[in-house]
């Protein structure tokens, strides 16, 4: 055996290249837990998406021929249509779910909730967020925020029925 580079990342076995799945994350910029997931998922994948299997294991690294390995990401690049996964999540503007999402649903639904009291009470009132997260569940923090955008919501209506009148 012939220990060329990091020999965590490549080496020579039995006369070939063998790579690690630390290599494989480097070649594809998949995320390790992707890595693993190709691996562990093989069986459910066509033929030629399956990732390959393992031809060494050293302590506790496994490798895989890396021509194989090459031959995967390429055929995976085909019928998935990426080039290269390495960007990871692109970073928040700050604005917790305001971009949509789930947890935006589940906000839009307790703004609406709180809106309603607004409306009924005529205007905020202390103790209203703590009431809501008491009545309907949820941390008293997120009713916090939902009732801070219906209060706005509520002044804006109030200031446009103002003009309206006038």
């Amino acid at each position: 055996m012939v220990v060329v580079e990091d020999e965590r990342l490549r080496r020579v076995w039995e006369g070939r290249w063998v790579v690690s799945r630390a290599w494989i994350a480097r070649l594809t910029g998949a995320a390790e837990s992707t890595v693993i997931r190709w691996y562990t998922e093989r069986g459910r994948r066509p033929e030629r998406l399956r990732h390959p299997e393992v031809v060494c294991t050293v302590g506790r690294t496994m490798y895989f021929d890396q021509q194989a390995v090459e031959a995967f990401w390429s055929a995976w690049q085909q019928d998935v249509g990426t080039t290269r996964l390495g960007t990871g999540r692109r970073p928040g503007d700050g604005q917790g779910t305001r971009g949509g999402g789930p947890g935006r649903e589940q906000r839009d639904r307790a703004v609406a909730v709180a809106l309603d009291v607004l409306r009924r009470e005529g205007g905020p009132r202390r103790g209203l967020a703590a009431e809501l997260a008491r009545e309907h569940g949820g941390l008293a923090r997120s009713w916090q925020r939902a009732v801070a955008e219906a209060v706005a919501t509520f002044e804006s209506e109030q200031t446009q029925a103002g003009d309206a009148s006038s």
